[in-house]
């Protein structure tokens, strides 16, 4: 079948599971377990071990030592990587087939590898998310529509349902997919060894979450000195009342900064665009400056991002875009807004030599160079 973008967001997307058998026509599985297994080694990588022990799950954290996977017996166990996009190109790659949902709410490509009758157990997630299948089979069980009032297993660690009823059931080859909305039970069990899935996960990020860092945001860049004043105060007929028009000059002072849109705006591009893994320094040994730039670009050069960066942006005038990139905003108007549009659009581009004699567009090239967010270079 040929995937309708359009129509995948009418009839399914926060809906309804959804099989996608063969997806890309010609499927090549972009890593092989024994990476998987070296990145679970290194710091800086999230990375955890699922065991099957017993009647129960237990849950180790990485990083791990390589002999540790020679220990780990003939119990069924799951590796799983998350933000594996960032530090593989050909895994990021697979993101460019799920553009038809904006950037800013792509979150990451975790990866799991699971000998046979491996998995993490029946659950639910609180997002969207496509699971492909890149490797070996993988049966998949869909249940019913959970909330946070359904019954979990007692495991501090992984948050598995207590009741699970399975309505529907697949078994995915290598280069199927499977979509499962926010909220819908499911249920994934190795079918033979080197069973590897990816899963692209969707941030969604809840209404506390906003309105504590909103409001965290707001009482930082709020005026120190601004405070309650009634100078037009009169008489009341009784002291211990507050009156309506205290309480709408006190909401107005909390609310008024809280309802600036525009504010608003801004704050979100930077929190929402903030690096995953902060703690990875991306940037270049040496700094560019403009004049490097466009000593360097005398024709058309490939422009690629950086596979951890997270790039979106928001409309500002008529011709004008804020740019977000890893937590940092930029403003841009006109050949400098275009630019910027193109790099949230498109992975991978050219920037030419007319491109960088434009002193905006050549500061916003070198800033995000420096920043580690793209790199210009010379094709291989």
């Amino acid at each position: 079948m040929t995937f309708d973008a359009p129509e995948f967001l009418r009839d399914h997307w926060q809906k309804k599971p959804l099989l996608i058998r063969n997806f890309w026509g010609t499927w090549s599985n972009p890593l092989e377990p024994d990476e998987l297994a070296g990145l679970a080694c290194e710091e800086g990588i999230e990375s955890r071990l699922v065991r099957q022990t017993g009647g129960g799950m237990a849950m180790e954290h990485g990083p791990f030592a390589e002999e540790r996977f020679g220990t780990l017996g003939a119990e069924p166990w799951t590796l799983l990587v998350n933000a594996v996009d960032h530090h593989v190109p050909e895994v990021s790659a697979l993101l460019d087939t799920f553009r038809f949902i904006p950037n800013w709410r792509i979150d990451d490509v975790m990866v799991s590898y699971a000998v046979d009758q491996g998995g993490v157990g029946p659950h639910f997630d609180q997002y969207d998310v496509f699971l492909i299948q890149g490797l070996g089979r993988r049966k998949w069980q869909i249940g019913g529509l959970c909330d946070e009032a359904t019954a979990l297993l007692p495991n501090p660690d992984l948050r598995l349902l207590a009741d699970f009823e399975p309505v529907e059931e697949w078994i995915l080859e290598p280069g199927d997919v499977l979509y499962v909305p926010p909220g819908v039970a499911h249920n994934g069990v190795a079918v033979g060894d080197d069973c590897m899935t990816y899963s692209v996960g969707f941030r969604a990020p809840s209404r506390d979450e906003l309105m504590v860092q909103w409001a965290e945001h707001v009482v930082e860049q709020a005026e120190a000195d601004h405070r309650y004043a009634d100078p037009a105060l009169t008489l009341q007929d009784n002291p211990g009342e507050i009156t309506a028009q205290a309480i709408d000059a006190l909401h107005a002072l909390v609310t008024e900064k809280l309802m600036d849109r525009s504010a608003f705006a801004q704050w979100f591009g930077q929190y929402n665009s903030a690096p995953k893994n902060p703690e990875i320094d991306w940037s270049p040994e040496e700094r560019m400056t403009e004049a490097e730039l466009r000593a360097m670009v005398t024709g058309p050069m490939p422009l690629t991002r950086n596979p951890a960066s997270r790039f979106s942006f928001v409309r500002e005038g008529a011709a004008g875009v804020v740019l977000f990139v890893d937590g940092h905003s930029f403003a841009c108007a006109r050949e400098c807004a275009i630019l910027a549009e193109r790099l949230c659009a498109f992975a991978d581009m050219r920037v030419t030599s007319s491109d960088v004699q434009r002193q905006a567009v050549a500061a916003l090239l070198v800033a995000l160079v420096n920043l580690g967010c793209i790199e210009i270079g010379s094709e291989t």
